[in-house]
């Protein structure tokens, strides 16, 4: 399988984060079928899914979540002052799941940005390739914008996305990563 990662030429820039108009609206209302818990290994994050701006890939993130795909799977790739890549059960950057790729559903710098807290698919050079990859933003990165598919937003506990082990040399890969613990919708946990 190809490898699925962020492009090299986007390692040096830093974040990703959405406007301040759609910050608020992801973190308004209780729509607990588009809220994404992933528990770690020092709590647990929210994340508010973005149907409105990608809803292919909201669903394939949904499908994964109810399967149990993502429970286990390795933070392999995590990068200081970018962001943290898991997804990939094999743990190389070449896994994915045994569901076809998805067309890209890019946004307009106009209506979300990659910055803090967002989270996007990873892809091949191949702008249709994402499959299970993703990635949490540590901070803005412009050279992202609008080539690469925002999916959600952290809500809460972008602090235990910090605390996430960050990997080695220009590539980030992690020896002995962190784990995402579980993930489940909101709407599938009893209040």
């Amino acid at each position: 399988m190809r490898r699925r990662t962020l492009l090299a030429s986007t390692i040096a820039v830093t974040g990703i984060t959405m406007t301040e108009a759609t910050n608020e609206a992801a973190a308004q209302g209780d729509d607990r079928e588009n809220t994404l818990y992933f528990d770690l290994k020092d709590g647990r994050v929210a994340i508010k899914l973005r149907p409105d701006l990608a809803p292919q890939h909201v669903d394939r993130i949904k499908t994964l979540v109810r399967q149990g795909f993502y429970d286990g799977t390795p933070f392999h790739r995590v990068i200081e002052g970018f962001m943290a890549q898991g997804g990939d059960p094999t743990g190389t950057g070449t896994g994915g799941s045994q569901l076809p790729d998805l067309p890209a559903e890019f946004s307009p710098p106009a209506k979300a940005r990659f910055l803090r807290g967002v989270c996007g698919m990873a892809r091949t050079a191949n702008p249709n390739s994402a499959n299970s990859q993703y990635f949490i933003m540590f901070a803005p990165a412009p050279s992202l914008d609008g080539q690469y598919t925002i999916w959600g937003q952290v809500v809460s506990g972008m602090e235990f996305v910090d605390k996430i082990k960050r990997g080695a040399g220009q590539s980030g890969m992690v020896r002995e990563p962190d784990r995402l613990v579980k993930a489940q919708i909101a709407a599938d946990v009893p209040a």
